[in-house]
């Protein structure tokens, strides 16, 4: 597993759209010595505000027993992790494992790849990364309606670092018709 000082300096120098540098940034806690290991919190900030976050023990323990429906040690409870992971992805809940995983992810495969990834967190990268242009992100805003909430405000604070209208040019898209 890479290091988080490693992975911050790719995501937030080589990766991050040139309008959102020194702007957003990742964080990453670990809670050492806990009984659940190494794991911590994660988030997304922009100006200083967290605009995506997840934390293991706020909400992650509660969230098993909601989307699993039994706990981990449960014979039944392994069976559903990766539908309940993924409702929970969708939810924009996910464990710092999950965020470790996206960006290996992200970092091994092409943009296009990334874009197109079933993982939102992967996703995520994906739009913020300076290799999707403004043509791309005009492309995908049909792809952007169904996407997840909290995907979504990524798109947008992408857009508005861009320049780029938030709603659909309706009069230039009528005039191509």
């Amino acid at each position: 597993m890479q290091r988080f000082t490693y992975m911050r300096k790719k995501l937030e120098t080589e990766y991050l759209a040139e309008s959102l540098r020194g702007r957003l940034t990742y964080f990453v806690t670990n809670y050492h010595k806990m009984h659940d290991g190494d794991e911590g919190r994660v988030a997304l900030r922009l100006d200083g505000n967290e605009i995506l976050k997840s934390n293991y023990f706020e909400r992650m323990t509660l969230q098993w027993h909601h989307y699993y429906g039994s706990t981990p040690e449960s014979d039944d409870g392994a069976g559903k992790w990766h539908a309940a992971a993924m409702k929970a992805l969708h939810d924009g809940e996910f464990f710092q494992i999950d965020f470790y995983r996206a960006f290996a992810k992200f970092d091994s495969q092409s943009i296009e790849q990334s874009r197109n990834s079933e993982n939102a967190l992967v996703r995520m990268f994906a739009l913020l990364d300076r290799r999707t242009g403004k043509r791309t992100l005009e492309k995908l805003r049909p792809v952007m309606a169904c996407e997840p909430q909290w995907l979504q405000l990524v798109y947008f604070i992408r857009l508005e670092a861009e320049h780029l209208p938030l709603l659909p040019d309706v009069q230039s898209q009528e005039q191509s018709v």
